[in-house]
């Protein structure tokens, strides 16, 4: 519905970057969270209009700090998508502590900082939209990823459970499980692991960040409330979940 305010962390640039502009063009008022890079953040903005606020997504007191700076500026958040995310992949006899802990606190312990940071606003208002976005790789697993594919798989579990709290409130909780999208972090893998994982997708091609944000806005559109606690995976049938 037009006007209504959404937060897309990690927005300005991957996947999140083509959320933020999807609803932005369907009428939302669009706030991008970024944790770091200040250039590709004020690019972003210079380019889209959308503002963006930057803050530690792992951080509560960052986050309620940041929440608060949003709301200010633009009024009660009445969407959030949980999208921040980052990787540090190795095997587990190679993984520190903190490589383990960085991926479960950003990736995982960020959607509860974020939704409990909005849900009561949402409760009081008896409207809102949270989308939480997963992996494929939470679903199925990878090599070297075990600290990834947990805090993926803990987003599903999130999920389900945080439906069932809001239903009552007209709060949907839905996630979105993406496969391998052509994005930043995608491009980084090595051409020839790449091309492998080309090879196992079905449909033959990677996924691409607006093909995402298309299931984003159909989850979180007002008459979309009879829809949560599921997993859309879009991932070229990769992973039949």
């Amino acid at each position: 519905m037009a006007g209504r305010v959404a937060l897309v962390t990690g927005g300005t640039r991957g996947i999140g970057r083509a959320i933020a502009e999807a609803l932005q063009k369907a009428g939302y008022t669009v706030a991008a969270n970024y944790g770091g890079n200040e250039e590709i953040a004020k690019a972003f903005t210079a380019e889209t209009g959308i503002p963006a606020y930057k803050f530690d997504v792992a951080d509560f007191a960052a986050c309620q700090e940041g929440i608060g700076r949003v709301t200010a500026d633009l009024g009660p958040i009445e969407v959030l998508v949980n999208n921040a995310g980052i990787t540090r992949d190795t095997t587990i006899h190679r993984m520190t502590f903190e490589q383990w802990n960085a991926v479960i606190q950003t990736n995982l312990a960020s959607c509860f900082n974020l939704s409990r940071l909005v849900i009561d606003g949402m409760r009081e208002r008896n409207f809102g939209r949270i989308v939480n976005i997963g992996s494929i790789n939470g679903q199925a697993g990878q090599y070297g990823q075990v600290n990834y594919a947990a805090a993926k798989s803990g987003i599903h579990g999130f999920t389900k459970a945080l439906a069932q709290e809001g239903a009552a409130k007209g709060i949907t909780v839905n996630a979105i499980a993406p496969g391998y999208i052509d994005t930043e972090m995608v491009r980084a893998v090595p051409p020839n692991v790449l091309e492998k994982i080309v090879a196992r997708v079905p449909v033959g091609r990677l996924g691409r960040a607006d093909e995402i944000a298309r299931g984003v806005l159909f989850l979180v559109a007002d008459d979309a409330g009879f829809i949560t606690g599921s997993t859309l995976s879009i991932n070229g049938g990769q992973h039949m979940y």
